[in-house]
């Protein structure tokens, strides 16, 4: 019944705020060295908390230094976050670091921010991706630039395409789906689930051979996520 999956969602959200705060800023502010690694950790205990599993498809490239992912909600994150190992340096809008508490959660582990009102915003967003790239950590982007809750993909933005190139970025796609099913912020529902995260294969930017490839990797995303949801009703 609907009641029940609405008190679920709120208590999801409870559980979220709760660790968030309380928890893992706290210990992010004690632990500077070790910030990724309470990401990794607290987050999979949300997922945990929340009733929910992750599955993971393909090969995970190490050789990629930018992760361009679709977006549902918050629950792509965290998911990513539970699965990897990897010290991930999300691409984040300005509002989100000036958030109660949540702004911790970007502002403390050094994620990047963007300034979308600002003209000077895409030139931080690639001398901040430029030194990401000198790292081992690794970009991740929502090339949509915010959720949605259709299975069709929102028209990519220009920034992703951008540090891309300018950055000879080497991309690996990843498709996340049925993350709604365990938490869904626009009709605020919740149930347990497993979300399912899927690695493309990796490949070099390549503008001057190929022009195209922006719209290409969307099309890409959107046949995979059409093919989640014919064969196992996943929805993204």
């Amino acid at each position: 019944m609907k009641i029940f999956a609405t008190i679920r969602f709120y208590y999801g959200a409870f559980t979220i705020s709760f660790i968030s705060a309380v928890i893992m800023v706290p210990l992010m502010i004690l632990f500077k060295n070790r910030r990724s690694d309470i990401l990794h950790y607290w987050n999979s205990v949300i997922i945990f908390f929340l009733g929910g599993k992750i599955a993971t498809h393909g090969k995970r490239d190490n050789s990629a230094n930018m992760f361009v992912i679709n977006h549902q909600g918050i629950i792509d994150i965290i998911a990513m976050e539970a699965s990897e190992n990897t010290d991930l340096r999300w691409v984040a809008k300005k509002q989100l670091f000036d958030t109660p508490w949540f702004g911790y959660l970007l502002k403390l582990p050094n994620m990047i921010e963007v300034d979308r009102e600002n003209k000077s915003g895409l030139i931080k967003l690639l001398r901040d991706a430029k030194e990401t790239k000198k790292t081992k950590r690794v970009i991740s982007i929502f090339p949509e630039g915010t959720r949605t809750d259709k299975q069709q993909l929102l028209k990519f933005k220009a920034g992703t395409r951008i540090i891309a190139e300018k950055l000879n970025l080497s991309i690996q796609p990843i498709i996340i789906t049925n993350s709604k099913r365990l938490l869904n912020e626009h009709n605020k529902t919740a149930h347990s689930a497993t979300v399912h995260i899927t690695y493309l294969d990796t490949f070099k930017v390549d503008s001057e051979n190929n022009k195209e490839w922006y719209p290409k990797l969307q099309d890409k995303m959107q046949k995979k996520i059409d093919e989640e949801y014919i064969k196992y009703e996943r929805e993204r």
